[in-house]
């Protein structure tokens, strides 16, 4: 959670420090991505289950998520961050071969993991039932964004003429993938998709 902080009120340096050592899939997903997951997913559906949450939306209803359908949003929220994070990077590599330039995976997975940090973080806002949702989010893609600027050419290092251009398309990429992911956990959360799904 500290270095997403950093990532956000010190990129320059977070980078930096990031670029001097360079960390494997494993590292980032296990120190980084996976703790911001869980903590913001935890805290969003225990603020849900013990604030309520507005269900509705012409005649708004505030009610407490109850422990079935915690557990799938949060199961699903869990789920999706990780294929966001996975197939990113993967569709990232894609991308940037189209601007003549070879990644790795891991470099790949590196720059998307740490930049999705802040949509994780922001997932605690939505805690607090008064707080759009997609407000929520909005807040963490544009973070995210902006982590994404510094990250790209200090980890993928893209030739100067095509860098805005990878940039712009990672960000478009970055917005649509976990602006799907927040939709697909939404429609969970309604009791539209997965309803007949139990855990508890």
């Amino acid at each position: 959670m500290i270095k997403a902080l950093l990532l956000i009120l010190d990129p320059e340096n977070t980078w930096g420090k990031i670029e001097q050592s360079p960390h494997g899939v494993a590292s980032v997903l296990f120190t980084y991505l996976l703790p911001l997951l869980l903590l913001g997913t935890a805290v969003e559906t225990w603020g849900m289950m013990k604030l309520g949450y507005d269900k509705g939306k012409i005649v708004e209803r505030r009610v407490q998520l109850e422990q079935d359908l915690a557990v799938r949003y949060a199961t699903a929220q869990v789920t999706l961050g990780l294929l966001t994070a996975f197939v990113g990077a993967w569709l990232f590599r894609r991308v940037s071969q189209g601007f003549h330039r070879r990644h790795s995976y891991r470099e790949t997975f590196t720059t998307i993991g740490y930049s999705l940090g802040p949509v994780y973080l922001a997932r605690t806002l939505d805690a607090l039932p008064g707080v759009n949702t997609w407000l929520c989010w909005g807040v963490g893609a544009l973070l995210a964004a902006s982590i994404l600027y510094r990250g790209i050419p200090r980890l993928m290092k893209p030739d100067p003429s095509n860098a805005l251009g990878l940039y712009l398309t990672c960000s478009f990429l970055l917005a649509a993938i976990t602006g799907l992911a927040h939709y697909l956990a939404q429609l969970v959360l309604q009791e539209k998709l997965l309803a007949n799904v139990h855990f508890v």
